[in-house]
């Protein structure tokens, strides 16, 4: 038994202690242990833990999201005398991983279920490599978005490869929806928890942590949809008008996430060949649904990934093909015997993925209103002309239809403090969040200027909210706004010519502080524009093609030079 002082102490030492560092006393104590019952020529020293003053720390990023988090919690461990190397997984050089002990990554996911587009020659080293990295310890922060099919995939996959590789497990992975930062600071902490202690050993059998999604689904009525490109345009850009009659929680950056409604003729065709009514009640994923508002709400039934095909063949036990294909055309070429419930087909389907959509109303300005800004998206298949799902899905829904949506917040595009400076470049649809801007500095009083360069095609039938834009500029929210519509000459003109034409005012503003914003298509167009910034920064500062480059780079580092593209 223990005198009372000691019991009191041990008392205090483990309500105070979490899972993880009870499991480490308990080892040492065991060892103390082992060693009082040894012989004395048996006797060895139990090793001290010994703090971890030294880890990597990358991150694998598409919208800048993670690059945030690996860049704050390197400044967090800085400060407890933890020395950092801070890398993307696109900077990473991949022949370091057998030299490292302690390695941690922040991965996002991004399309189906694919790694971001820098980091992928990062992931395909270690899928093909056959080097192996005992002496490596690991975590893996994933940021994802539950609404997907595949939530996460890209961290489970990389935490998977560095286990089939020999490395050692720090802590499971943590996988986080888009209100990631309660979570994620939550799991740096105890990472830094597990290096204060020393604790690098392999973690059993983990089980990957998805943290609760916090989307709150608001339903709303269509009060305006209307096409904003006029007669004669190859476009079709509708302003889309939404109000509830609860308040709408969103930021001007933000984006709506909309699941599209599958077209009720190709449902009926598939409860046809089914022979279903439509009013058969079948389970997905926990919930009971009518078969009908299934096929029509919920399940994707066009465009079907090869690993749905592929259990579609399992079910059918035929040997089909590995390629996207819709329900449909498989039910018709490849039946299903009379024998398979419809049930199991219904659980090897997924969910139809959401669409973003940049939210171009101000939660000042329109309160309890949400404005979109909605090209149809077309493009060729053997050539035929097909529109794109949700975009069409969303330009047909008539005034007074009900919509469901959530908010998917943007925490890398935010506007500056009200006095500070804003430069915004966003041809097309691109102009979206930039009306969210306008609108909030009008309404909030802001006294920072504003500069937009907005393009396209041609001035009289695709000039996007060209009235709005317009009263802007004669009341002075708008400081300056630059147009190129690149059909209406000879030589086509787009808004990296006119930023070139106003070079010197534009570096001067960056001298001055302002903040730069892109938004739009993600190629050719941002990749011009930035080409554009660097040439107008290395000529306007008398710089270096790679001091430029630095240049830039800095002003992305504070906040100052921010993209939502797609």
């Amino acid at each position: 038994m223990l005198a009372e002082l000691k019991w009191k102490t041990l008392q205090e030492l483990v309500s105070g202690s979490t899972k993880e560092e009870l499991i480490w006393m308990n080892g040492y104590l065991a060892g103390l242990v082992a060693q009082s019952s040894a012989s004395p020529v048996a006797e060895t020293p139990v090793a001290s833990a010994v703090k971890v003053n030294k880890i990597t720390l990358t991150y694998g990023t598409e919208t800048g999201n993670a690059k945030k988090l690996a860049t704050t919690f390197a400044g967090v461990a800085k400060k407890k005398g933890i020395q950092v190397k801070l890398a993307g997984l696109d900077q990473y050089r991949v022949n370091d991983l057998s030299k490292e002990e302690y390695f941690f990554s922040v991965v996002s996911t991004q399309g189906d279920g694919e790694p971001p587009a820098a980091a992928i020659k990062f992931f395909d080293h270690l899928r093909s490599s056959d080097k192996t990295y005992q002496q490596l310890k690991y975590g893996i922060l994933a940021l994802g978005d539950t609404s997907y099919p595949l939530f996460c995939q890209a961290g489970e996959e990389i935490d998977q490869l560095f286990e089939k590789k020999g490395a050692s497990r720090v802590l499971p992975i943590v996988k986080c929806d888009t209100d990631y930062e309660a979570e994620a600071a939550q799991w740096f902490e105890q990472v830094l928890k597990t290096l204060e202690h020393g604790n690098g050993a392999a973690q059993p059998a983990p089980v990957p942590v998805r943290a609760k999604s916090g989307k709150k689904q608001y339903t709303g009525t269509i009060a305006t949809n209307v096409d904003l490109n006029d007669r004669g345009s190859s476009k079709e850009t509708h302003h889309i008008e939404i109000v509830c009659d609860e308040e709408i929680v969103y930021q001007p950056g933000d984006a709506a996430g909309f699941v599209p409604h599958n077209k009720g003729e190709e449902v009926q065709a598939i409860l046809d060949i089914t022979g279903c009514a439509g009013t058969e009640q079948v389970q997905f994923k926990n919930e009971s649904w009518e078969l009908r508002a299934l096929l029509t709400k919920k399940i994707s039934i066009i465009h079907l990934p090869e690993r749905v095909v592929k259990k579609y063949a399992a079910l059918a036990q035929q040997d089909i093909p590995e390629t996207k294909i819709d329900l449909l055309n498989l039910l018709k070429i490849y039946p299903l015997a009379d024998s398979v419930p419809v049930q199991q087909l219904v659980d090897i389907l997924e969910p139809i993925t959401p669409r973003l959509y940049s939210i171009a109303s101000s939660p000042n300005a329109h309160s309890g209103e949400l404005h979109l800004t909605v090209a149809r998206n077309t493009y060729v298949v053997n050539d035929e002309i097909h529109y794109g799902f949700c975009s069409t899905f969303l330009n047909g829904l008539a005034e007074n239809t009900e919509v469901e949506f959530y908010i998917h917040p943007n925490n890398h595009f935010r506007l500056p403090a009200p006095d500070k400076d804003v430069i915004m470049i966003g041809p097309g649809t691109g102009i979206a969040p930039f009306r969210s801007f306008l609108a909030e500095r009008d309404s909030t009083g802001a006294t920072g200027r504003n500069w937009l360069f907005f393009g396209e095609q041609h001035f009289v039938s695709d000039f996007l909210y060209q009235t709005e834009l317009q009263d802007f500029f004669n009341t002075g929210v708008l400081t300056n706004i630059d147009l190129a519509f690149s059909r209406d000459q000879e030589a086509k003109i787009y808004v990296q010519h006119r930023m070139k034409e106003k070079a010197e005012e534009l570096y001067a503003w960056l001298k001055n502080g302002a903040s730069v914003y892109v938004c739009g298509a993600k190629e050719p167009m941002s990749v011009d524009v930035e080409r554009t910034l660097l040439e107008i920064i290395a000529e306007q500062g008398n710089l270096t093609e790679e001091k430029a480059a630095q240049y830039l780079e800095q002003l992305s580092n504070e906040g100052r030079y921010l993209k939502d593209v797609y």
